[in-house]
């Protein structure tokens, strides 16, 4: 499922990074013929640290599988649920032998470890040893990944487009002989028969939307006024949104409905608990969410709220007819080979045996008639087997069947019915049009980008939520955008649109 993470500097490492890989240089690659000469037997146990899940590697029957399949012993080590990058720095900046690394993705990270040399260049190894490697990655994810012109990873690209949308009490609108919002003008209609009518019955309690207080950016929302993604494309060129003639729109929008109550007055302080728990108790007719969060979200409305019913929002229209959701593009994870591994070419062979077509799709659901089975296509889990043996697969890949993963993937969602009927219909149900892909998810690594992108998110983030709640006028918007692009932006949209002018 889908989750955030922070961009990490890793500059405070970089001298002892330098010293370190000076040091373990010698490693990089094994000279002579003497790994494809080995037979299985000899074949040598591989290191390999990975992210943090919440059962042992070693013993979940993945591992045995792909020992089985691969004829080598991987001993898995993982990094921490919290701080994990702070951790992988002190591991890399060590020299400690590990043959494969598997991390989230953290373009910067990567890029410095690349440019410091900590890591092996993987194409010379992938063109002798990775005919299955590159039957399954697609060129295209290979190229986003090099530093320099080299190859220094393999990833784990995302599987589904659409994350999230509004949630909707579908059954206060059956009270009403309301149906659900189609355009912006529809869903102020909706929230304003909310509150007005209380169909919930909560008085005093009773939230129209609610959201969580860093949401300034609300999903469906901002696709009705043609910013969809944190970057889009205006008249030939990527814009930020606060840069984006529409921003002001977006904003005069939201703000009006916060400031017709329409909108959770106490959404600034709202945590991502707090909104789900207003929505989940019944308090709330209306909340942002990702399709991962309906099972618990629908258990609790069962206990709470029996006769609720729910349904996402499609893609609403704006007042230009504009409509649309941020689409994925890029990578979950990234897989790389440190300079200090003792056996490169081993792990090259042994994550393309594990690419293997045969091999990788037993690893991603199980065996047919055993772990799943196909209906109309479709693969469906067997439970509880699938979720015992091939729930934790994912954290086993070193790169993925590009092609065909998607569809093995969607097991995991039909293990509840629920939530498979929100990410169908968000993902399966949505027409092409109004899934604006992420132009940057496949980019290349961008310094400036890099350096400033989380300073300049939360920037724009909080100066969002004061215009929404009054607390700045949309008067001082100019002033904001001059410290945005002296703060990074200016420096970062000429490195976006340069590389965006490649492309076209």
């Amino acid at each position: 499922m889908k989750k955030a993470f922070k961009l990490m500097s890793v500059m405070a490492m970089s001298a002892l990074l330098v010293m370190t890989m000076a040091a373990c240089s010698g490693n990089g690659t094994n000279t002579g013929n003497e790994a494809t000469a080995k037979p299985d037997a000899e074949k040598p146990a591989l290191k390999r640290l990975n992210v943090w899940q919440n059962e042992e590697y070693n013993a979940y029957p993945v591992a045995k599988l792909l020992e089985e399949k691969t004829g080598y012993k991987v001993q898995y080590d993982m990094l921490p649920q919290d701080k994990w990058a702070e951790k992988l720095n002190l591991i890399m900046s060590s020299g400690e032998a590990y043959d494969i690394v598997t991390s989230y993705n953290d373009m910067a990270l990567y890029s410095d470890y690349a440019q410091k040399g900590a890591l092996v260049d993987l194409t010379p190894l992938i063109d002798e040893y990775g005919p299955n490697i590159k039957a399954a990655i697609k060129p295209e994810s290979m190229e986003a990944l090099k530093v320099n012109g080299k190859l220094y990873a393999l990833p784990v690209t995302v599987t589904y487009d659409i994350n999230s949308s509004i949630l909707i009490r579908t059954d206060w609108l059956d009270k009403l002989g309301l149906s659900v919002p189609t355009t912006t003008e529809e869903l102020t209609n909706v929230l304003t028969q909310f509150k007005e009518k209380d169909p919930g019955g909560n008085g005093d309690r009773n939230v129209p939307l609610t959201i969580k207080g860093d949401q300034s950016m609300i999903d469906n929302l901002v696709g009705a006024f043609g910013i969809a993604n944190t970057w889009n494309d205006v008249d030939g060129k990527l814009v930020p949104r606060v840069m984006d003639p529409a921003f002001k729109d977006y904003v005069a929008y939201v703000g009006n409905l916060y400031e017709k109550g329409l909108i959770d007055r106490e959404f600034v302080a709202n945590k991502d608990a707090t909104a789900k728990e207003k929505f989940a108790s019944g308090v709330a007719g209306a909340i942002v969410v990702h399709w991962a969060d309906i099972p618990a979200i629908s258990d609790s409305l069962a206990k709470t709220k029996p006769e609720a019913k729910f349904a996402f929002v499609p893609a609403l229209k704006g007042p230009n007819g504009e409509a649309g959701f941020a689409a994925n593009a890029g990578f979950d994870r990234l897989t790389f080979i440190p300079k200090a591994s003792k056996h490169p070419e081993d792990a090259i062979k042994w994550i393309n045996a594990s690419l293997e077509p045969e091999t990788f799709k037993n690893m991603a659901i199980g065996v047919e008639g055993t772990h799943y089975k196909v209906v109309d296509g479709a693969y469906e889990p067997i439970q509880p087997i699938f979720t015992d043996e091939r729930n934790l697969a994912n954290n086993y890949m070193a790169g993925t069947d590009e092609e065909n993963y998607p569809q093995y993937w969607q097991a995991r969602v039909r293990k509840n019915p629920v939530m498979f009927d929100a990410f169908n219909f968000l993902n399966n149900e949505q027409p092409a049009e109004v899934k604006i892909k992420n132009v940057l998810g496949l980019a290349p690594y961008m310094q400036q980008y890099s350096k400033t992108n989380q300073q300049l998110s939360t920037m724009v983030g909080d100066y969002t939520v004061k215009l929404i709640a009054g607390a700045e006028s949309i008067d001082g918007l100019a002033d904001f955008q001059s410290k945005f692009m002296s703060a990074g932006g200016e420096a970062a949209s000429k490195e976006i649109n340069d590389w965006y002018a490649t492309t076209k």
